[in-house]
């Protein structure tokens, strides 16, 4: 009976720090993508410049907003959509993705487009080719999800199987997709734009997302694997 008791207290600590973990994951990507949005004001200087303000704040978007809801909707702690059917959520993941590939493509074409206008060079920083390096996979993994939606293209190729490389692969694409926004922050116009201690915390909330999503997709391609053995 004590063991019961203790082990029933482990599990509602568990799933209190998970569901933590997850509501604490939609408010820094939401207050962390309307900053940004804030900062960038885009569309509101200059011709030129307005071009440029497009770049941070669609890239924010696609990757800290979308991205991570996207992800988000199958966190069994933290999902707003936790009492809809699955095929629910995967209908509401695969907008939320439509959405984050065109917002990137996007904020590439408006950086791409802004430096030509200016004259100057394309992709010479490791935040530019690291960004077209994870705008060329996202959009990749998001055509190879395909037939996760029409399994008949997929002859020969179980559905499980592609669930688990789907899932593999779109946490190596969130990874880059944080490492990229977390360069930007280097650049010389966000560090030109805030304080220091406006850096630093920009910066722990990209991490601390990374780290939540990187922890419920782990645990949950884990439980798979184990239900699966």
């Amino acid at each position: 009976m004590v063991y019961n008791k203790e082990n029933g207290s482990e599990l509602r600590i568990y799933a209190w720090t998970r569901t933590a973990s997850a509501v604490l994951s939609h408010c820094l990507c939401i207050v962390f993508t309307v900053f940004i949005a804030v900062l960038s004001r885009p569309g509101t200087i200059s011709f030129i410049l307005g071009w440029f303000s497009w770049h941070p704040f669609l890239m924010t978007l696609a990757f800290s907003f979308f991205m991570t809801e996207a992800i988000l909707l199958f966190s069994p702690y933290g999902s707003p959509l936790k009492k809809f059917s699955h095929k629910t959520k995967g209908c509401v993941h695969w907008f939320l993705q439509v959405s984050c590939v065109s917002c990137a493509v996007l904020g590439l074409a408006a950086i791409f487009y802004n430096k030509h206008l200016n004259g100057k060079p394309h992709f010479t920083s490791w935040h530019g080719l690291l960004g077209l390096f994870t705008v060329c996979v996202v959009g990749l993994q998001s055509v190879a999800a395909v037939p996760l939606v029409y399994h008949s293209l997929a002859k020969g190729w179980s559905l499980a199987k592609l669930k688990r490389y789907h899932t593999a692969t779109g946490l190596v694409t969130y990874l880059l997709g944080s490492a990229s926004l977390l360069l930007g922050l280097s650049s010389a116009w966000f560090t030109g734009s805030v304080g220091e201690y406006t850096w630093y915390l920009s910066a722990l909330s990209s991490a601390l997302n990374a780290l939540i999503i990187m922890n419920q997709v782990s645990s949950a391609y884990t439980a798979k694997k184990r239900l699966q053995s």
